[in-house]
């Protein structure tokens, strides 16, 4: 096989940031995705309807004309959001809200500290028919990092599948086969996003040989048994299990730093990423499902109505690549040959 057509994909998780980095991260997503769900956790967090509409501008100014490309909306939950702030953000055409344990990654300080106190909100959402999306990861300091999606599984995320049985849930980012077995266990109101880091790598690629900063991201990588764990998750073809980059744009010497940022910029050669990996696995033929369908399903939204075409072609992806502030960024894979290339 030479060429490879499926139906126009979508990102269901991922970071533009804000400022002059939409420059770089909205046309770099918009070169091969029709939408994306939009990470809300600026500096300050896009916490209710207003504020995700004034940022779902700043990305729309920053789209190419050539370009068909719409950012999905979110919102931030804190200990502070209400049901009426749901209401409002439904009502303005936001997709979803995002639930940041506090501390569980870039930006999330202002996230929630108190769980139980956000059922009023559940409730609405689950009235409403918003989306939740879980950064599911406990964050007390004696809980091993390693461990720390399994324990909120066990000890979060369980309740509220259970006590909001009617709620759609994205379990993002997986890196678990406790995830894994979690999902696939669950009601079909359960699904979960996975990347391309951690179907292509686990924690040897971190630390073996020295830290490799670039390649750092939360959740973090884990052990072997658990990125098989994944790749078999995909090769059942599972419509819960569906494309969610996270990518998430840290400039060179912010992760090179003695305090490296979490995430991976990946956006820049995402679905070929994704491509070189299931033929890897000897599942090309299960990517437009992964990549073009199964998430519009599970949002209840519209597949996209036109296709793209990947060609069966080595090529390397760079080193770095310049921002419009004049520093640089290491793309995820940086100097690494991947087997398909998006034609033009």
């Amino acid at each position: 096989m030479n060429e490879l057509t499926i139906i126009a994909p979508d990102d269901w998780h991922l970071h533009f940031r804000d400022g002059d980095m939409l420059k770089e991260t909205v046309p770099a997503t918009a070169r091969c995705f029709r939408r994306a769900i939009v990470m809300p956790n600026l500096v300050p967090p896009v916490v209710n309807a207003q504020m995700a509409m004034e940022y779902k501008s700043r990305i729309e100014a920053a789209i190419p004309a050539e370009q068909n490309f719409t950012p999905l909306m979110t919102i931030y939950l804190t200990n502070e959001t209400t049901k009426q702030d749901i209401i409002d953000a439904k009502k303005a055409g936001v997709i979803a809200a995002k639930l940041y344990p506090a501390g569980a990654t870039t930006n999330s300080d202002a996230a929630v500290s108190q769980l139980d106190a956000l059922n009023p909100v559940f409730e609405a959402m689950a009235e409403q028919d918003m989306l939740l999306l879980v950064h599911g990861e406990v964050t007390e300091s004696h809980i091993d990092i390693f461990d720390r999606e399994k324990v909120f599984i066990e000890q979060k995320l369980q309740k509220i599948v259970q006590d909001f049985p009617s709620l759609r849930v994205v379990l993002e980012h997986i890196t678990t086969k406790d995830a894994v077995e979690f999902v696939a266990q669950s009601s079909d109101k359960i699904a979960a996003t996975i990347t391309p880091q951690h179907l292509l790598l686990n924690r040897n690629d971190l630390l073996v040989g020295g830290i490799r900063p670039h390649n750092f991201c939360l959740p973090v990588l884990k052990r072997n048994i658990h990125q098989q764990a994944l790749q078999d998750a995909v090769v059942t073809g599972s419509s819960k299990f569906f494309l969610g980059t996270d990518s998430a744009p840290h400039e060179k010497h912010r992760k090179e730093s003695a305090c490296g940022c979490a995430g991976c910029y990946s956006a820049w050669s995402a679905i070929e990423l994704y491509a070189h990996c299931f033929e890897e696995l000897g599942i090309i033929d299960k990517l437009e499902g992964f990549a073009s369908t199964h998430g519009p399903d599970f949002y209840g939204l519209p597949r996209n109505n036109d296709t793209v075409t990947l060609i069966k072609e080595a090529w390397k992806i760079p080193d770095e690549i310049t921002l419009p502030n004049g520093s640089s960024i290491v793309p995820f894979f940086a100097g690494e040959k991947v087997s398909w290339k998006l034609k033009i």
